[in-house]
């Protein structure tokens, strides 16, 4: 669900960019007030984790399209939704920079969609309320299905809203709602049951984390190296080799865009400030598609949206550019979100 910057207006976008500015000035100040040593690796290793699993596209059955894990539960149940945030907002940052995935001027969209509704509705109304004080893996479960449907429901909604405030006229407002929405119920469901698994093992090796994110008080006394091993190693083995097991099918944005419009991408301005972004993001972007440039330019096939180049690419697509760019992305989201929490930590410990 990350959004391009040919679906925003300059100011949607500038709107969008403010309030998402807003919110991490928020986030990073309630984080400084309860961060301490033990949570900063903790924030790294879940970037990590959730760049890599937003690599691996899903089939959705019957529908010809995919999703992928957005992970703003998973970090708001481990994390608290402050921390998850900021997480949330390095992980998109780095993509969107990188990797050119979602638009520059589309980036406070995205950051707002995959990481508020999860942070500071879903994680506090929903899943806090479900489990409750008595945690076990039934209520896990129930309280992870029900709030990341509800998360994902609400952040495609924002994408409708988005599109229609920034006078896309490609994709009417009830036409696109309503195909956006069943699609990612069918996502919301599989995020669920993924939320619940990765919560449920980090529950069973360190119940006090969840304890801890809900409460803000200091991990000092608890030991996070299973947890920490655990997830680093899932998110490296992911990124490196089961991102080539990633469906070819258009994710359910795309898929939406297409059944709304009868293209799975719409044409940014040539001119403006989307073309200013658009060449700050192509001089930033050195694993585009992660994949490698040299790769792009050696293509005979020319690039054709998702549904047509399932086509001619064989599955798994076993890929060096794809692994490459998954460990390097796991890496730049573990470095920018460690960097992010040690930066306010000393500066708490400074003040």
């Amino acid at each position: 669900m990350h959004m391009a910057d040919a679906l925003i207006s300059p100011a949607v976008g500038g709107l969008m960019w403010a309030a998402t500015a807003g919110l991490t000035v928020y986030s990073a100040r309630k984080v400084k007030e309860e961060l301490d040593d033990r949570k900063v690796p903790l924030m790294g290793v879940l970037g990590a984790f959730i760049f890599a699993a937003q690599m691996i596209n899903f089939t959705i059955p019957a529908t010809g399209s995919s999703g992928h894990l957005g992970g703003g539960m998973i970090l708001a149940i481990l994390l608290g939704p402050y921390a998850a945030f900021l997480t949330m907002a390095s992980i998109l940052t780095v993509q969107a920079l990188f990797f050119a995935d979602g638009g520059l001027l589309a980036l406070g969209c995205n950051i707002f969609n995959l990481g508020f509704f999860p942070c500071f509705v879903a994680y506090p109304f929903i899943f806090r309320n479900i489990v409750g004080a008595g945690a076990n893996a039934r209520r896990i479960l129930t309280g992870s299905m029900i709030s990341a449907i509800l998360a994902l429901q609400m952040g495609a909604l924002g994408v409708v809203l988005e599109t229609f405030f920034s006078g896309i006229s490609e994709l009417p407002f009830s036409t696109f709602l309503l195909v956006m929405q069943p699609i990612h119920l069918a996502i919301g469901i599989v995020e669920g049951m993924a939320t619940a698994a990765v919560v449920t093992f980090v529950w069973k090796a360190r119940p006090e984390v969840m304890e801890l994110a809900a409460a803000p008080e200091p991990l000092t006394r608890v030991s996070l190296k299973p947890v920490l091993v655990g997830l680093l190693a899932v998110a490296f083995i992911t990124a490196g080799v089961l991102s080539w097991f990633a469906s070819a099918s258009p994710d359910g944005l795309e898929w939406s865009m297409a059944r709304t419009s009868g293209k799975e991408e719409l044409e940014a301005p040539e001119h403006g400030l989307h073309a200013l972004l658009a060449a700050a993001q192509k001089a930033t972007a050195f694993l585009p598609d992660y994949g490698f440039k040299e790769q792009e330019q050696d293509k005979v096939v020319p690039r054709e949206p998702a549904a047509k180049v399932q086509e001619v690419e064989s599955w798994p697509s076993v890929n060096g550019g794809t692994s490459v760019s998954g460990i390097v992305g796991a890496m730049l989201t573990l470095a920018m979100a460690g960097l992010i929490g040690f930066g306010l930590r000393r500066y708490q410990q400074r003040a």
